[in-house]
């Protein structure tokens, strides 16, 4: 069942996000003139489709929905009629083949922006950017930032909510200098700003591989105090297995004070398969347990720890200082969602840089069963997360159908670019190489990423 509605997630984000795609080609292409013969959502044999009257077009749903493709009359690929040959692809000047081919992306690129805007008019209730906690031997404590002062720039780019900073944090991944933390004084609003140069070393890698950018850099948002009693247990987890018990308040692990909740499950995730020794109370009286976490991976591949253990129910009250309402008009709203737009552009061009450099790991690379996951995650959240994750994966699908390599749009582009500079295209078997080598990439690429997606499940 699980996999099931995985699967249905997957094709309600992906679906739209790829006949869009392709609708971009099929619409410049009519309107400069080609002559379209097919246009399919997915590869292989067709499942079902039509052929329209007045245009010949063959619309159809085919059999692998791994992508699309628009097929447009073309002398490379079989004979034409001599009264068609002004309707034909390779006929047209190589800045209508451009336009043609562009308009797949910039579809995507569109897509992004119009989510986005959406989600930008869209009011939220947040926690404010001040600093709730900073964590020991991390960059932001040799900083020494102050808790409770408000973060409003990263790196000199303003910051309004915690996606904002965990992204500008994120987009270091790898490196190695100083981020630069810009924070107004929680005593007064009227103080000077004053920017704190927080030292990085190949942040996010080594030890801190798998944390999330915020954990990592070491500063967090306000979390409540809530204490750590035993509220419920999982039939199946290590602490019921290990002699947890409903009530238990969990006051120690390895010798480390525990005063809150969070405290506990952040050393339970940071250490998956390793032997805990806990100190509970229970009836008044000290017990000492020995749990091991359980070992699960995240949708990245991550390991985490968990032991099947929930905290007693507790109302969470939010301090008025630590509340933001996000809202923005239209207006401003499609500025910051172009703004968004090219900031993830330009961090997913520059992640891909680095692995190719070797700065961060190849095992960052994802594949169509990390989408699907995500996207099956995003529904069981909330519709804005679902609209978030469209966004993202149809700003990833631009930024890499743009990448200069032969069989994918940025390649073609290249190829008409260089006709345009040449007056000619290049010859057949010069392009038939570039698209071998193309393939070859491309295929190489794709098993490494579904290779990285089964590690993750196993």
């Amino acid at each position: 069942m699980t996999f099931l509605l995985t699967l249905l997630a997957a094709i309600f984000v992906l679906g739209p996000l790829i006949a869009l795609h392709e609708w971009g080609h099929y619409i410049v292409a009519r309107l400069c003139g080609v002559k379209v013969l097919t246009y399919s959502i997915g590869f292989g044999p067709k499942l079902t489709g039509w052929t329209s009257k007045k245009s010949g077009i063959d619309y159809r749903i085919s059999m692998l929905p791994l992508g699309g493709y628009v097929k447009m009359l073309d002398e490379r690929e079989g004979e034409v009629a001599k009264d068609e040959l002004h309707l034909a692809f390779n006929r047209q000047h190589p800045l209508k083949k451009i336009a043609i081919v562009a308009a797949g992306p910039i579809m995507n690129f569109i897509i992004a922006i119009a989510l986005f805007w959406v989600l930008f008019m869209t009011p939220s209730e947040q926690l404010a950017t001040k600093i709730g906690q900073v964590l020991p031997d991390t960059p932001a404590a040799m900083a020494q930032l102050p808790v409770g002062d408000k973060i409003i720039a990263i790196d000199g780019h303003e910051v309004q909510t915690w996606e904002g900073i965990n992204y500008r944090l994120a987009g270091r991944m790898g490196e190695t200098g100083n981020v630069s933390i810009t924070l107004q004084s929680d005593k007064s609003s009227t103080d000077a700003a004053k920017t704190y140069p927080a030292p990085v070393i190949q942040f996010m890698q080594g030890d801190d591989k798998g944390k999330d950018a915020l954990t990592s850099f070491g500063m967090l948002p306000w979390q409540p105090q809530i204490v750590p009693i035993v509220g419920d247990l999982s039939a199946d987890g290590a602490a019921i297995r290990q002699g947890l018990e409903v009530g238990d308040r969990i006051t120690a692990i390895n010798d480390q004070e525990i005063k809150d909740w969070v405290s506990a499950t952040r050393i339970i995730r940071d250490n998956p398969e390793v032997l805990l020794n806990f100190t509970v109370t229970r009836d008044g009286k000290p017990v000492q347990l020995q749990i091991m976490p359980q070992g699960k991976k995240d949708n990245l591949g991550n390991a985490y720890g968990q032991i099947g253990a929930m905290v007693e129910q507790t109302e969470i009250v939010i301090p008025d200082a630590y509340k933001a309402t996000i809202v923005y008009g239209p207006g401003e709203a499609i500025v910051k969602s172009f703004e968004k737009t090219e900031q993830l552009a330009v961090m997913t061009v520059s992640s891909m840089g680095k692995m190719i450099s070797g700065m961060i790991g190849l095992d960052n690379l994802s594949g169509p069963i990390t989408i699907a996951k995500v996207a099956k995650q995003s529904f069981d959240i909330s519709w804005e997360m679902v609209l978030s994750t469209a966004a993202l994966i149809s700003l990833s699908l631009a930024v890499l159908n743009l990448l200069p390599i032969p069989v994918l749009d940025g390649g073609h582009i290249v190829y008409h670019l260089i006709e345009l500079i040449r007056g000619k295209p290049l010859s057949e078997g010069v392009q038939i190489v570039g698209l071998n080598i193309g393939l070859l990439l491309l295929a190489g690429f794709m098993v490494l990423a579904i290779g990285n997606d089964i590690s993750r499940l196993f």
